[in-house]
């Protein structure tokens, strides 16, 4: 498989943990650590409105010393939020990541989220792609 044939949907991951926009930030972090991970997809009317991190957290709730149970999904999220199409190749993915300054990009088919591509999925891919490479040797 070449690195510039390669789809998002033969890297990504699919089945993504989301949340509402109304949800409470307290809700939204139990989400998080229940599922261990490190964001969460905002969605409404089944599409992505925003992606709230740990880090999108700590600056807008836990420095500011805000109440979780009383800051909504919506107040904290980042948004306008990008996504990409399964169909995409991951070169454009990469290109899209570096240009936008984002580590996670939720996916799309046709108007359904499908998963979610970071860039650790990418590195997970080609790492061992150059491991069966070295196997060759």
């Amino acid at each position: 498989m070449m690195v510039d044939t390669l789809l998002v949907k033969d890297v990504m991951t699919k089945g993504v943990r989301v949340t509402g926009p109304d949800s409470s930030v307290k809700e939204v972090v139990a989400t998080m650590n229940r599922f261990n991970i490190g964001s969460i997809i905002v969605v409404q009317d089944n599409r992505p409105v925003g992606m709230i991190s740990e880090r999108d957290v700590l600056r807008r709730v836990v420095e500011p010393c805000l109440s979780p149970e009383t800051i909504e999904a919506r107040q904290i999220m980042t948004h306008p939020v990008i996504t990409i199409c399964e169909s995409a190749s991951v070169a454009e993915v990469v290109k899209i990541m570096a240009e936008k300054r984002v580590r996670k990009i939720p996916v799309m088919k046709k108007e359904k989220l499908v998963g979610i591509i970071t860039y650790t999925d990418i590195l997970s891919k080609v790492l061992n792609m150059i491991s069966l490479l070295g196997d060759l040797v």
